[in-house]
């Protein structure tokens, strides 16, 4: 007796069911046996083993018919074959199968707008991928996944065309050819339903918007079907942040062109009325803490409900409960609508769960900094009540040492302890080594080039050593420096230096005078953290000071500085000063504070000292606007019985004090060649007002700005130089300007346009009314 069957399947193969059902029609001659070998034919990359662990018999057992149909059905149903026979001879059962091939590579021709190795595990995710068994619905299945990936990006006219190639050993590469098309921009976006507030005002809220003046740079008229979902939420808060309780809208329609190119978005809502709160209630378990939480509440009875105070109520009560060891506080707001009133009572029901300590801190991720350099960052201590103030507080230092791409710390409570918790930090290192060179152009001091070299966290200890230099039309300056944060383990820090710096004269006229002035020197500071935002700093510097290239030419000043001091001379320059520093960005802060007070006292040589102070303050506007003030005052004095060295004199003028007038052309010049000098003494403040760019509300890298300025630098000592001939006026008065301005952080570094104009100037006062530097922070 024999048995001989084949099943072959087309692209879409046939359900298993009817091979199952084709099998006892055309077998009804079979007559069950005794199975005495088995043998399997055809496999190249499968192992038999597997076959044979597919198959519902064994040698020595009966087959049946209805197990011939079950070994069909198991071994397609694998995947792994395309066609499978089974053959019956003296007893012998041959199983024949032809694989399907494997996926031997896949590549993508065209891409650009995603990484290969990104999508290349997206594509894995959904069963298609190398080494994985090539199917014709699986290949399907990936030029669908790859599709959805490029329309979440806008790519709407996408064209893939997937190309299948033999190769040896039943194996096959598989290759995307791509055709990306242009990106589908937001032609319209119409809001339907909306009385209280107007389309625009709502329009304000979204990030997406329709094509304009800057959408080129911010793109935000390419529609993503993320952003809209997060600009629904965000109507959505702006509603219930005014009262709108009962607000629903439905889901957003989008349409496209026939040409692919235009995206049509349609928002229908439903406002409801607004809600006033009746009252305000705390409830559950307050752990009798009622009196320390209740001031927390930023919701009043007899105000319009805003959901922000509310979550924000919601907030400042868990952070509470979780400073005190409460790490698993839970606090819900319910609001009971009286819908006929339109109020509502709100309460907050209050459970704070079990207070908890930290067992253990763990270190996660970091394969080159060593754990201690995180460790010292970490206000939370182990073996003490666990504080979300100190876990926060922890994350936000580490993160700021700048060695991190990520920085995550969560808690894991402890098994069978249900008092105890860990606190692990996992860390993503990510280089922190840097090579610069960089061109810039600056109004005053030209054409700017720089480089430089720098490792942050040398050797994974924390420390940083860095060699940078410059070069302008007025200055050379190159510094060598390492840094030890924590030289101490309280967090005193360690900064030793070396540096050269050589000083031309401003290029102010046709008569400026000659001189070069050289320094060298090294110094030893220290930083004594006495909160988290405050700092106290000391240290001491040795300065060699030489003129040379003295000619003829040379300015009065310098002469009379050669004769009383010499051309060259050496000095000791001790340094004391304190900061706070509580703005939310060094670059482009938007709120917060800095405030700088500083004191340098020189001996030997050059005896004199110099008090400064800095203050700034960022006030937001609102969302998109800020206000910023800035104050500035240096005061030196020389002490025993000679003049203030005029090389240690500072200078005003230009960006960074009084925009409007040249750079550096504040106070004093000098009788003979009309240079500048600049004085022992400056005064400077600003005022600021920051404007989202049109087109870029969102975006906080590009804003413009109007400001106000005014300054003064003279000398301590009362005299001020008029020039040659005394043909300024005024040069020690002060000096008024007003303007517009461009921010931009740029990939050079931060970008300042500035259009000034004078608004007191002088006779002989130097104005300059378009100004930019690459580099700048107010």
């Amino acid at each position: 007796m024999s048995f001989s069957r084949k099943f072959s399947f087309s692209k879409r193969a046939l359900p298993v069911l009817l091979a199952a059902l084709l099998v006892p029609s055309i077998a009804s001659a079979f007559t069950p046996f005794v199975v005495r070998d088995i043998q399997v034919n055809g496999i190249q990359r499968v192992d038999a083993g597997t076959v044979f662990s597919y198959l519902p018999v064994r040698v020595g057992e009966e087959f049946t018919e209805t197990q011939a149909a079950e070994a069909i059905q198991r071994l397609y149903a694998t995947g792994f074959f395309s066609d499978v026979k089974i053959d019956t001879t003296n007893d012998v059962l041959v199983v024949t199968v032809e694989e399907r091939p494997t996926i031997a590579s896949v590549s993508f021709n065209g891409m650009r707008e995603f990484d290969a190795p990104g999508i290349t595990k997206s594509l894995a995710q959904v069963g298609f991928g190398q080494g994985r068994v090539f199917d014709r619905s699986m290949l399907e299945r990936a030029e669908f996944e790859l599709k959805q990936q490029y329309l979440s990006k806008g790519k709407y006219g996408v064209e893939i065309n997937p190309i299948i190639t033999p190769l040896p050993r039943n194996r096959v590469g598989v290759s995307f050819d791509i055709f990306e098309g242009d990106l589908a921009k937001i032609s319209e976006i119409h809001i339907v339903g909306n009385k209280a507030f107007s389309q625009g005002t709502l329009l304000d809220q979204m990030e997406l918007t329709t094509s304009g003046m800057m959408t080129w740079y911010t793109g935000t008229d390419k529609y993503s079907r993320e952003k809209l979902e997060g600009d629904v939420e965000r109507i959505r808060s702006y509603y219930l942040d005014r009262g709108y309780l009962e607000y629903t809208a439905e889901p957003p329609q989008v349409t496209i062109s026939p040409d692919r190119q235009d995206i049509f978005i349609n928002l229908t809502l439903h406002e409801g009325d607004p809600y006033t709160v009746r009252s305000v209630k705390l409830a559950g378990d307050l752990i009798g803490l009622e009196d320390q939480i209740q001031p927390l509440i930023e919701v009043k009875a007899g105000e319009t409900f805003s959901a922000a105070k509310t979550n924000a109520t919601v907030k400042a009560i868990t952070d509470y409960l979780g400073s005190l060891g409460y790490a698993f506080a839970n606090v819900n707001p319910n609001p009971a609508l009286d819908r006929e009133a339109h109020e509502t009572d709100l309460t907050f029901y209050v459970d704070p769960g079990r207070r908890v300590y930290v067992r253990r801190i763990q270190i996660g991720g970091n394969t080159r900094t060593r754990d201690q350099v995180i460790r010292r960052e970490m206000r939370q201590q182990e073996a003490a009540w666990y504080d979300s103030n100190s876990i926060r507080a922890s994350r936000d230092r580490i993160d700021r040492l700048g060695y991190f791409n990520e920085v995550d710390v969560h808690t894991t409570p402890v098994a069978g302890s249900p008092d105890q918790i860990d606190v692990n930090v996992d860390v993503k290192e990510k280089p922190t080594g840097l090579i610069n060179l960089g061109v810039g152009y600056g109004s005053t001091d030209k054409m700017i080039l720089s480089a430089g070299i720098s490792q942050d966290n040398i050797f994974g200890s924390g420390n940083t050593l860095s060699l940078q230099m410059n070069t302008s039309a007025t200055n050379r300056a190159a510094v060598i420096s390492h840094t030890n944060p924590y030289w101490t383990q309280d967090g005193i820090s360690k900064t030793t230096s070396i540096y050269y710096r050589r000083t031309t004269p401003y290029d102010n006229s046709d008569a400026f005078g000659d001189y070069r002035v050289t320094a060298f020197g090294g110094g030893l500071n220290f930083g004594v953290p006495i909160s988290e935002h405050d700092r106290v700093f000391a240290g001491v510097s040795f300065e060699h000071n030489r003129i040379s290239d003295f000619k003829d030419r040379a300015p009065q000043a310098y002469r009379d500085f050669v004769d009383e001091y010499g051309e060259q001379t050496n000095s000791f320059i001790f340094n004391l000063g304190w900061s706070k520093d509580t703005r939310d960005s060094a670059i482009a802060p938007t709120k917060g504070s800095y405030t700088r007070l500083s004191g340098d006292l020189s001996t030997m040589d050059l005896r004199y000292y110099m008090l400064g102070a800095q203050q700034q303050y960022y006030l937001p506007l609102g969302r998109a606007y800020t206000l910023a003030f800035n104050g500035l005052v240096d005061w030196g004095k020389a002490y025993g019985d000679k003049s203030f060295p005029v090389i240690k004199n500072i200078y005003g003028g230009g960006i960074g004090s009084v925009r409007g007038y040249e750079g550096a052309s504040l106070g004093p010049r000098d009788s003979l060649t009309n240079d500048y000098l600049g004085g022992s003494r400056r005064i400077a403040a600003n005022v600021q007002l920051y404007l989202p760019f049109p087109g870029a509300t969102r975006d906080r890298t590009l804003r413009w700005f109007l400001f106000t300025d005014a300054g003064q630098v003279a000398n301590t000592d009362g005299g001020c130089a008029q020039g040659r001939n005394n043909e300024v006026e005024d040069p020690c008065g002060w000096k008024y300007s007003a303007g517009i301005g461009l921010s931009w952080e740029s990939p050079l570094g931060p970008l300042q346009l500035s259009y000034g104009r004078a608004l007191n100037a002088k006779p002989g006062d130097d104005k300059q009314s378009f100004q930019f530097q690459i580099g700048t922070g107010f």
